[in-house]
């Protein structure tokens, strides 16, 4: 048997591919599954973006590209910046990698060293705790409550930072609550970070345009700019153009940070694919309809949803303004079902006895609750939700 390292050791599989991996599984074997599991859209990629891989595989543009991304790509990711964010970034201070997830991997093993701390606010994205850890720093998990609508405040971040802490994540909308950080609650955040000026910010925007609150979405840089030599934004294709599969993500930041992280990328994936690269383009350059119309389907999802779980005795889902899960809390359920014990043996029994595949909140740092995608077509959402109400009705 091959000798494990220490450090996989210690780290957990994700649990939403493990969750998705096994609704494949059984839907193979036969057996009727409804994933609310995977964070994917349903939608078709747009045409015009489907189009221009087609074009760039028929033109030959089929061979290596420059490790960080082609300067097309990287012109168009500067000017989606500055166009939709009203940020500056020049192509030296753009990397594209094989989605937002290697962006942040990569970002990590660039900035972090043994003994550093990383800052991860709770509920928080399944990925983040292991990434730090694989890169050989600790995560420390800062859990923002309910009271506080799910998001952490100046004060809290204060106390938490000390002589060890390295960067802090932020993620908005997050995954999984879908609660977006407005622009004071960034103000008062950055107001904080301005006092420690070791500290290192890595911004997961990733749902930047999955967002339907009242006032125009703004990310950290944009409330503190004075932050921007310390700040890093991760954003991607994957959610806003439904280009999952594509793996496509970038970062921008400071230039002797993607300098680095340029030397982690070409000694481990090299260049993103040529075509995701050119569809990509496309994405960011071409006709931006496509969002607006998504975005309109998940937030009518959501506030499908939201209503319908509110309606079932011992669930409790909180409003949210992105993203496209809900996370509602089913401790009241729990509680009085004295064969289940937590959200992990709960979401096993919704899986095996309802059918529907939902993500443990433990997995996210949050137990007692569940994450369900709602990133699926309403049809399929109205069955699973009829699923969960009449397997938590029958048990009692």
């Amino acid at each position: 048997m091959a000798r494990i390292s220490a450090k996989v050791d210690q780290i957990k599989p994700s649990a939403t591919i493990t969750v998705s991996a096994l609704a494949m599984e059984l839907r193979a074997q036969g057996k009727d599954i409804i994933s609310l599991g995977a964070g994917e859209p349903d939608f078709d990629t747009p045409a015009h973006v489907r189009e221009a891989a087609i074009a760039a595989i028929h033109g030959g543009k089929t061979r290596y590209t420059q490790v960080d991304g082609t300067p097309e790509l990287k012109a168009a990711i500067a000017h989606k910046f500055r166009e939709q964010n009203n940020l500056k970034f020049s192509p030296s201070q753009i990397i594209a990698s094989n989605g937002a997830k290697q962006s942040l991997y990569n970002l990590m093993v660039a900035v972090l060293n043994n003994g550093d701390e990383v800052i991860v606010p709770a509920p928080y994205w399944v990925s983040y705790p292991d990434m730090v850890k694989l890169a050989d720093a600790e995560p420390v998990i800062l859990a923002a409550t309910p009271e506080n609508d799910y998001k952490i405040t100046a004060r809290e971040l204060q106390n938490t930072i000390n002589e060890n802490t390295r960067m802090v994540i932020l993620n908005s909308p997050s995954n999984p609550t879908g609660k977006v950080y407005s622009g004071e609650e960034y103000r008062r955040l950055g107001e904080v970070l301005l006092e420690h000026p070791k500290v290192f910010i890595a911004c997961d925007d990733i749902y930047e345009h999955i967002y339907w609150g009242d006032s125009p979405y703004q990310t950290l840089l944009n409330a503190c700019p004075e932050l921007s030599e310390r700040t890093a934004v991760i954003n991607g294709v994957s959610k806003a153009y439904a280009m999952t599969g594509w793996r496509l993500g970038y970062l921008a930041g400071p230039e002797d940070l993607v300098r680095a992280m340029r030397k982690v990328q070409g000694q481990s994936t090299s260049c993103p694919s040529s075509i995701s690269q050119a569809a990509a383009v496309a994405a960011l350059t071409g006709p931006q309809d496509c969002i607006e119309e998504m975005r309109q389907s998940f937030e009518q999802r959501y506030r499908y949803i939201r209503e319908a779980l509110n309606g079932i005795d011992g669930v409790e889902c909180p409003e949210c303004d992105g993203a496209f899960y809900a996370f509602p809390s089913f401790q009241g359920f729990i509680d009085r079902i004295d064969s289940l014990r937590d959200d992990v043996e709960l979401a096993s029994w919704l899986l095996t006895d309802a059918g529907v595949a939902t993500v443990p909140g433990t997995a996210f740092g949050a137990p007692g609750h569940l994450r369900l995608s709602f990133a699926s077509s309403m049809e399929q959402l109205e069955e699973a939700i009829s699923r969960i109400r009449k397997a938590l009705v029958e048990a009692g």
